[in-house]
C-alpha cells in the first residue's frame, strides 16, 4: 500500500512542469558549469606543477554536484504534507484505509525519488564532461563512496524535512524549520571535503555507517510521531512557555504525584528513587559505551606510545614526587572538582538534546578513553596498571561513577523521547516530563554524591596513592 501512494506521488510530481523542470535544467547546468570549472582550474595549476591539489578538489565537486539537487529539491519534501493540508487535498488521502505507517513511507518515498534521480543524473553529467576535457575517471571505491554518501545524505534531509511537514501548520514555518537541515549539511560536506583530501577513504567508510544509522533513526522518529489525526486537528503553532514551565515543576516538585500539593523531602525522595528503575536501559548501553572507551583508550595507547622521557615519568618514584606537590593544593581541589564535574554533566545534557543523545554519550566516554590510555602507557612503562586504576581512580569513583551514570543515563532517557515518546502522551508532554525526572536525579541524586566523589578525590585518593607508590 505503501507503493500504491508513492506512485501515485511520483507520477503527479513528474507530471508537473513546473517542478520538473527546474530540476532538469539546474541538474544538467550546474554540472557542466562544475566541469567548467575543474577544467579551468586542472589548467592553472599545471602552470605551477600543484596537479595534485586540482586531482584532490575534483571528487569534492563531484560530492557538491551530488549535493545541490537534494538541497533544491527540499522544497518538495517539505510541502509533503503540510503543503497538502494548506491546499485542502489531503483529507481524501486521510480518508482512506492506509495506516500511518504505509501512508508516512508512501509519502517520503515519493519526495525521495526526483532528488536522488537528479543527484545521480548531475554525477553523471559531470564525469562524463570531465572524462572528455581532462580525461579523468574516478576509482571504483570514490565512485562508490559518493554514491552511498550522496543517497544517505538524501535520506536524512528528506525524512528530516518530511518529518518537519507532519509536525508544522503552514508552508513558511516548514521553510524557516529547514535552515536545521541545510546548515548541518552543509557543514557535513565541508568535513567529507577535507577527507576527500586526505584520501581519508577508511574513514569515509566509518562516515557512511554513522549517516545510514541516522537516517534509520530519523525514519523512525518519522514514523513514531505521525499521527493523522493531529495533523488535521493541528491549526497554529504556539510556544507555550507557562505551559511548559507550568508542566516541568509539576513534574520536578513531585507535585503532579502527590494531587496537586508538595510532598515532604522523604516522599519526594523516594518518588525520585522510584525513577531509577525506568533507566535500566540507557545504564546498559553507557555500560558499555564505558567499557568500549577504556579498551579504546587501552588500544591508542598501544598505537600512540609516549616517548621514553615521557614514559619515565609514569614509574613509582615520580608519581610519588608529583603526589608531594599535589598536597599542596589539595584543600581548594573539592569544590574545583565538583564544579567542573557538573559543568560536564550540564554540557553532556545539553549536547544531547539535539543530537539524539550521541553527543551525550561521547561525552560521558571522553574521560575514560583518557583513563585507559593513562593505564596503558602505566603498562608500557613497566608498572601495572590495575595497581594504578585501583590507587588513583578506583577510591572516588566508587562515588563518581554511579553518579555520573545516573545523570547520564537520565540525560539519555530524556534525549531519546524526541525518537520515541510513550504512547499515552504526546512528544512535548513525554520530552517536557523527561527533562524535569532528569533535573530531579539530578538535583536530588547527583550532587549530593559527586559532593561527597570530590572531598574523596581531593583528600582521600592522594592518600591511597601515597600508601601505594611511596617509598
Amino acid at each position: 500500500m505503501a507503493t500504491v501512494v508513492a506512485r501515485r506521488e511520483i507520477k503527479d510530481s513528474f507530471r508537473d512542469w513546473r517542478i520538473m523542470t527546474p530540476i532538469i535544467l539546474l541538474t544538467v547546468f550546474f554540472p557542466a558549469l562544475m566541469n567548467f570549472a575543474a577544467g579551468r582550474m586542472m589548467a592553472f595549476v599545471s602552470n605551477y606543477g600543484a596537479q595534485i591539489i586540482a586531482t584532490q578538489l575534483i571528487p569534492f565537486l563531484l560530492l557538491v554536484v551530488g549535493f545541490f539537487p537534494m538541497s533544491f529539491s527540499l522544497i518538495i519534501a517539505l510541502e509533503t504534507f503540510v503543503g497538502e493540508k494548506e491546499r485542502k487535498s489531503l483529507e481524501p488521502l486521510l480518508a482512506t484505509p492506509l495506516t500511518d505507517a504505509q501512508l508516512y513511507l508512501g509519502k517520503m518515498v515519493a519526495v525521495l525519488v526526483p532528488p536522488l534521480l537528479a543527484a545521480y543524473l548531475g554525477m553523471t553529467v559531470y564525469m562524463v564532461g570531465l572524462y572528455f576535457n581532462v580525461g579523468w575517471l574516478p576509482t571504483w571505491q570514490l565512485l562508490s563512496q559518493t554514491v552511498l554518501l550522496t543517497t544517505v545524505q538524501g535520506v536524512i534531509m528528506v525524512s528530516a524535512a518530511v518529518v518537519i511537514s507532519s509536525q508544522t501548520t503552514s508552508v513558511r514555518a516548514a521553510n524557516l524549520l529547514a535552515s536545521f537541515i541545510i546548515v548541518p549539511m552543509a557543514l557535513l560536506i565541508q568535513g567529507e571535503a577535507a577527507a576527500l583530501f586526505w584520501g581519508n577513504h577508511v574513514g569515509l567508510w566509518w562516515l557512511i555507517l554513522a549517516l545510514a544509522i541516522t537516517a534509520v533513526v530519523l525514519v523512525r522518529m518519522g514514523l513514531h510521531l505521525f499521527k493523522r489525526e493531529e495533523l488535521m486537528g493541528r491549526e497554529l503553532d504556539d510556544i507555550r512557555l507557562g505551559w511548559i514551565a507550568a508542566e516541568f515543576w509539576a513534574v520536578m516538585s513531585g507535585r503532579r504525584e502527590n494531587n496537586g500539593r508538595y510532598p515532604n523531602p522523604f516522599r519526594w525522595y523516594r518518588q525520585t528513587l522510584a525513577i531509577v528503575p525506568q533507566l535500566g536501559r540507557p545504564i546498559v548501553t553507557l555500560s558499555v559505551a564505558l567499557l568500549g572507551s577504556l579498551g579504546m583508550g587501552v588500544a591508542l595507547a598501544f598505537i600512540y606510545r609516549l616517548p621514553p622521557d615521557m614514559l619515565a615519568q609514569f614509574t613509582g618514584d615520580q608519581i610519588a614526587a608529583n603526589l608531594d606537590q599535589l598536597q599542596i593544593v589539595a584543600r581548594g581541589l573539592p569544590l574545583t572538582i565538583f564544579f567542573q564535574n557538573v559543568r560536564v554533566l550540564l554540557l553532556l545534557a545539553l549536547l544531547g538534546t539535539f543530537t539524539f543523545g550521541i553527543l551525550g554519550i561521547l561525552v560521558f566516554m571522553a574521560p575514560w578513553v583518557i583513563v585507559g590510555f593513562a593505564a596503558g602507557q602505566i603498562f608500557l612503562a613497566g608498572e601495572n596498571p590495575l595497581l594504578f586504576i585501583a590507587a588513583t581512580v578506583l577510591p572516588h569513583a566508587i562515588f563518581e561513577l554511579p553518579a555520573i551514570m545516573l545523570a547520564a543515563a537520565a540525560a539519555l532517557r530524556w534525549h531519546l523521547t524526541v525518537i520515541a515518546p510513550p504512547p499515552n502522551s504526546t512528544l512535548s508532554e513525554a520530552f517536557v516530563a523527561t527533562a524535569a525526572e532528569f533535573a530531579r536525579i539530578f538535583i536530588g541524586l547527583v550532587l549530593p554524591i559527586l559532593l561527597l566523589a570530590a572531598f574523596v578525590e581531593a583528600f582521600i585518593t592522594p592518600q591511597v596513592m601515597i600508601a601505594v607508590y611511596g617509598r
